[in-house]
């Protein structure tokens, strides 16, 4: 039997959401024969320096946002050989990055949003990009669970949008919105191994997938699998997994994407960390799969852990 901490709660706007996840790992991963210790980690070299006294195998990252999802942690854990699951460093870089992560998958032909990323000293001339687009999203580049998020076609809304941003962020992305569905692709594994579990596709009953939506029981109706004709199916699995395995995530990501009414499909962003509350997304899909929570759970720290499920 193996002990795990379960890592959550943190200090970042996430740390509700994290908590909520980490006490629904730490009672999944005792259903599946587990020891645990639930650890509410509000600073990294106070969990290095009593990471001894757990007397534990590894630790499950429950940690949203941050420096819990950002890359600092895994490098703590890293530099104190302390085995962790989901994916290193620099993966969680990349994909906390939004401007970073986007790049990436651009450049290896998986389109984003038409957009752009601000800085609080950039001028933004959001006349000009509402006459162009009509309809934006304005959102944090290094934020999740929809926080600081905005959708809007009105001048006023997206000045105070973006100066909302400024107090969560230090850089801003600004995207044109794609009228359509929203999707998102959990993917499981490394490498050559990753694959696709069946798309979920969300129906946020306020037409926005806030936070609200997200952690409302019964706010957001899921379809999984999706009702996705071959070729869009087909489509947003595979730019999920090359996504997964250009970013170098390892063991588990979820990327979400928008289906635009013509079917083109563009990528929004890769979790690294993603929800693992009773309402989160990774165990709709893993149910979808065949695996129920515990099961999902025990895969994590297996593949994490020793290379394989």
């Amino acid at each position: 039997m193996l002990k795990i901490v379960v890592l959550c709660g943190g200090v970042s706007s996430e740390r509700e959401v994290s908590l909520k996840s980490g006490a629904a790992v730490d009672a999944g991963l005792r259903e599946a024969g587990y020891e645990t210790v639930l650890e509410d980690v509000v600073s990294i070299p106070e969990l290095i320096n009593k990471w001894p006294s757990l007397g534990a195998d590894g630790a499950f990252i429950a940690l949203h946002g941050g420096w819990g999802e950002d890359g600092r942690l895994q490098s703590a854990l890293d530099a104190d050989n302390i085995p962790y699951t989901g994916s290193g460093a620099k993966s969680c870089v990349r994909c906390m990055d939004k401007e970073m992560s986007r790049d990436i998958m651009t450049r290896a032909d998986i389109p984003a949003p038409p957009g752009v990323i601000l800085k609080p000293d950039d001028r933004c001339d959001f006349m000009g990009i509402l006459e162009k687009w009509g309809k934006i999203v304005i959102k944090p580049a290094s934020n999740g669970s929809t926080l600081g998020v905005a959708v809007t076609s009105d001048l006023y809304e997206a000045r105070n949008a973006l100066n909302a941003v400024w107090d969560i962020d230090t850089k801003a992305v600004i995207e044109q919105f794609i009228p359509g569905k929203e999707l998102t692709v959990v993917i499981f594994g490394s490498g050559s191994e990753a694959f696709a579990m069946p798309v979920i596709e969300i129906r946020p009953h306020s037409g926005f997938y806030d936070y609200k939506s997200k952690y409302t029981a019964g706010a957001t109706e899921y379809i999984c699998p999706a009702p996705l004709n071959d070729i869009a199916a087909w489509t947003v699995t595979e730019y999920a997994r090359r996504s997964h395995v250009l970013l170098g995530c390892r063991t588990y990501s979820r990327i979400d994407f928008r289906l635009s009414d013509n079917g083109a499909v563009y990528a929004l962003e890769v979790n690294t960390a993603p929800g693992m509350t009773p309402t989160s997304l990774v165990p709709k899909a893993a149910k979808a799969y065949g695996w129920g929570f515990p099961k999902l759970l025990d895969n994590i720290v297996t593949y994490s852990f020793r290379g394989k499920a």
